[in-house]
């Protein structure tokens, strides 16, 4: 909530300033365009072509031997697929699943909406709960990177259609809170369309993260239907 806080207070002062493409970022990539496009850009970062996967990228990322995968709907990437390249076991998993919710929770570029705890306790037995169970495990972040004047803009024009432009330079308490509300419904606004999560993923009583940096702004929404 804090985060949130300071994104109002930017909007509702004069600091907002427009950034490149306010999309979910991949490595500070905006995760848009063509896959060809953001090949060539992670190629730039020092991943390099899979030997045995097309279209699959593979190198380091946050300390971790990984495949890279680029996926599209209507020609736009949607999605950075960041899967660990090897298994490791139960006790490490949650271990690793657990140093990544901690990374996530105290990164000031991200935000954890949810109310729920992610971490996975000591005598919590993940390989019973997944095969036998089908539980899930995973967990939800909000990049809070955002073009601030962009957002502004956006509250703006929806508060015009209640009030002057005079009356919001000169603003009553009840046209402060109402401001407040429509800064803080624009910022979820574009925050909810930049999700970063990340699951385990079983195989053979052996375990990996993958990883999801999703624009939703590109995602299918019915459209081809």
């Amino acid at each position: 909530m804090k985060k949130i806080l300071i994104a109002l207070a930017l909007l509702l002062g004069t600091t907002a300033v427009a950034q490149e493409k306010d999309v979910t970022k991949f490595l500070g990539i905006p995760v848009d365009g063509s896959k060809s496009d953001m090949i060539q850009k992670l190629k730039e970062k020092g991943f390099v072509p899979s030997a045995y996967k097309n279209d699959v990228l593979e190198g380091e990322f946050n300390g971790t031997d990984v495949d890279i995968h680029v996926v599209t709907n209507n020609n736009k990437v949607y999605r950075i697929m960041v899967c660990d390249k090897n298994t490791i076991g139960e006790t490490d998993i949650r271990i690793r699943f657990n140093n990544l919710c901690y990374q996530f929770e105290n990164n000031p570029r991200y935000i954890k909406i949810s109310d729920k705890e992610y971490n996975i306790k000591e005598d919590e037995d993940i390989k019973y709960n997944i095969a036998v169970k089908s539980k899930r495990y995973s967990a939800i972040y909000y990049q809070m990177q955002m073009d601030t004047l962009s957002v502004a803009n956006k509250a703006r024009t929806i508060l015009l259609q209640k009030y002057t432009d005079e009356q919001l330079q000169n603003p009553t308490d009840e046209v402060k809170r109402e401001m407040m509300l429509e800064s803080f419904n624009a910022v979820m606004d574009v925050v909810s369309k930049k999700q970063v999560w990340f699951m385990i993923d079983s195989s053979y009583g052996k375990f990996r993260i993958v990883m999801f940096y999703d624009n939703a702004l590109n995602q299918a929404n019915g459209e081809d239907l």
